[in-house]
């Protein structure tokens, strides 16, 4: 009996997918293995098990479409994770029956492409015995084990092509434009698009920020004669007295959405200028992904195969410039990776004068690469690294 693989793509979809299945698949066929796409996620694991045969014929012309052939669902048997962090195991009845399909399949290995929701779940079958590999996937880029997540480099290209075509609009009415993007945790998206599309005000979940400084900022660029202003906004973000916007579900994340309305609606109300209001959602999500995406997901898929073949189960693959290497996937969900309030993008940000809500619009920029460690610290040194962070975050608080 030939060797074989099995693949899936599960919870939130993004450009990529597909080129990380035919990237898996064409490995498969080159070293001789057979290779199964599961349907739906995880819940085509479980009866009713659905299945189909990967070949390089069925993923032909796949490499620059969106979605994913296979389908996906972030609901279903196999939710595992509430919020951050919060893992929710999975009923033993449903292990075992992704065990009785690994067996009757006959499968040498199972390659789970998803986030960290999803990846809690490959590690519960992996400290089950499942014969799983990981494969990161969120547009959000808040896995810390790896440098990028594909999916993420389309997303920002959608919200900066959102940017450029809002500033002309803006300009022309002389408007204030609110643009919200995702990012749960993390606002890597808002960042990125927002320094690569103009804009003006960034708010995102790492950098507290208040209604004051975003409409100081307004009005400043009104003195200097500039009439409209191009905020972007994380869906993440908290508002200034610290919660989150969104709607509560019953055993699930709160489903974010919705800040963005607020911010237009209290601009408009405290500065009394026309104001509107743009939400991008899944459009973020969706179409043919970027060269950069492609190329990466197609070495997340071979590599994936590699890691089957060389029996590293229970490892998530990762790109670590110029290497393509893997962590155990307990490591790589057990924090997410958020933007550093003090990083070199975001004091690039601060240097062209873009106001992050917590300053006033004429102190953007003031100190902003004054910031620096007298050394490197340790990163093996836990207790001298954070040592060394406080300190950095006493100077620039100070």
């Amino acid at each position: 009996m030939s060797k074989r693989i099995g693949i899936l793509t599960s919870g939130g979809d993004c450009p990529g997918l597909n080129a990380v299945i035919r990237g898996a698949v064409k490995s498969c066929v080159q070293l001789g293995y057979d290779c199964f796409g599961f349907l739906k996620g995880y819940e085509g694991l479980y009866a009713p098990v659905q299945y189909v045969p990967l070949t390089g014929e069925s993923t032909k012309g796949i490499l620059n479409q969106g979605g994913t052939i296979l389908g996906s669902t972030n609901k279903g048997r196999f939710a595992a994770i509430q919020g951050v962090n919060d893992r929710v195991e999975i009923s033993q009845h449903l292990i075992d029956g992704v065990k009785e399909t690994v067996r009757h399949l006959d499968l040498d290995g199972l390659i789970c492409v998803g986030g960290d929701g999803s990846l809690a779940i490959a590690q519960q079958f992996h400290e089950n015995g499942i014969p799983v590999v990981g494969v990161p996937k969120t547009i959000d880029n808040d896995l810390t084990a790896t440098a990028f997540t594909f999916g993420f480099d389309s997303a920002i290209e959608c919200a900066t092509d959102a940017l450029d075509r809002l500033h002309t609009t803006a300009a022309s009415h002389e408007r204030i434009m609110v643009l919200e993007v995702m990012g749960r945790h993390a606002g890597w998206i808002a960042l990125h698009s927002g320094i690569a599309g103009g804009g003006d005000v960034i708010l995102i979940p790492e950098i507290p920020w208040n209604y004051e400084d975003v409409c100081h900022k307004i009005l400043h660029r009104e003195s200097q004669g500039k009439k409209f202003t191009l905020v972007v906004v994380a869906e993440g973000a908290h508002l200034p007295d610290g919660e989150m916007v969104g709607e509560e579900q019953e055993g699930q994340q709160l489903k974010l959405g919705g800040i963005g309305k607020q911010i237009t609606q209290e601009i408009e109300k405290r500065l009394h200028r026309e104001a509107r209001l743009c939400v991008l959602g899944h459009l973020q999500r969706g179409g043919a992904p970027t060269t950069f995406d492609r190329v990466l997901a197609t070495q997340f898929g071979a590599h994936a195969v590699r890691l089957v073949v060389e029996g590293r189960f229970g490892e998530m693959i990762c790109s670590r410039p110029p290497e393509m290497t893997s962590v155990p996937i307990a490591e790589a969900v057990s924090k997410i990776r958020q933007v550093d309030p003090m990083g070199p993008a975001v004091q690039a940000a601060r240097a062209l004068g873009i106001s992050f809500g917590d300053r006033p619009a004429d102190e953007v920029s003031h100190g902003v690469f004054d910031l620096k460690l007298e050394h490197v610290p340790d990163l093996h040194d836990t207790e001298g690294l954070l040592e060394s962070t406080e300190s950095a975050v006493e100077a620039a608080m100070a």
